[in-house]
């Protein structure tokens, strides 16, 4: 086995698979064929050649957002959507803040909208060597359940800055106090796109290590996870390499973490594309 596997799964995407969601004449989701089917039963949806959209009655962000959330609340009594997060999640073709209206992040996947998130590498040094924290996700997560993570990780939602969020996510999922998460130092984005069996991922990860003491303890405050580990640098990497104990998306945070910190060296096999390869849209 290798690292390159993960990096080409997490890039299966295959446009040919889904219908363009359209608004305002920019592309901002992809829909599968079955769940077009399904928003056909709804009227706020247009059906043109090649593309799907809302009625022109639906012209500004607020009656987007809210015929669309009417929508999610039905999705949700079918069973389409698990849960209800309330978290806003932007319809865009380009960043956060310019969003054309808001769905719930329950139905992002459904619409392949743009997500983004925030994941930290929360690590430890020891004379030489490095040590990485890894929380086991708890065996009741509806997503990727009983699998590795990292220390934190969390979806970005809309209206919320960088900071704020980095900090309700550090604290949640790992006990990090506010001015201990301030520290995690931004090391860069990771960008994927892939087909899910509920729908299509266009994602965008921004990064951060934070460098923690040796005396500390993480602990869960939301109940996402179940246990951390304190793996050395070797131990994460042959896990990586050799086996999909991690959640899909943490395999290439953690690989990037192993080229910057100079684990994975350039005569690696397929360093080239793996290195490059982490920022592709």
């Amino acid at each position: 086995m290798d690292y390159l596997r993960h990096l080409k799964n997490c890039n299966n995407f295959d446009p040919h698979l889904y219908t363009p969601f359209m608004l305002d004449g920019k592309q901002v989701g992809w829909i599968t064929q079955q769940f077009g089917e399904r928003l056909q039963q709804e009227s706020i949806f247009l059906f043109g050649e090649g593309e799907i959209t809302l009625i022109p009655e639906l012209q500004h962000f607020q009656q987007r957002t809210d015929a669309l959330a009417e929508v999610v609340v039905k999705l949700h009594r079918e069973g389409l959507i698990n849960t209800i997060l309330n978290e806003p999640y932007a319809f865009t073709d380009g960043p956060r803040d310019e969003a054309l209206c808001l769905i719930d992040r329950a139905a992002a996947v459904l619409f392949g909208l743009r997500s983004f998130g925030q994941h930290v590498n929360g690590f430890v040094r020891t004379g030489g060597d490095i040590q990485m924290w890894v929380g086991r996700r708890a065996k009741d997560r509806f997503l990727f359940p009983g699998k590795l993570d990292q220390i934190v990780a969390g979806g970005l939602p809309w209206g919320v800055t960088l900071e704020e969020n980095l900090k309700k996510e550090c604290y949640e999922e790992a006990g990090i106090a506010a001015d201990l998460a301030m520290q995690a130092k931004p090391v860069g984005i990771i960008r994927y796109q892939l087909s899910s069996e509920r729908g299509g991922k266009q994602d965008l990860l921004y990064c951060y290590d934070l460098e923690l003491s040796s005396d500390f303890q993480p602990y869960c405050t939301d109940g996402e996870v179940e246990e951390f580990y304190l793996m050395s640098l070797e131990e994460i990497a042959i896990l990586i390499r050799e086996s999909d104990e991690f959640k899909l998306n943490c395999n290439l945070v953690i690989i990037d973490f192993l080229i910057r910190h100079g684990w994975l060296q350039p005569h690696e096999p397929d360093y080239v594309e793996l290195a490059s390869g982490l920022t592709q849209s």
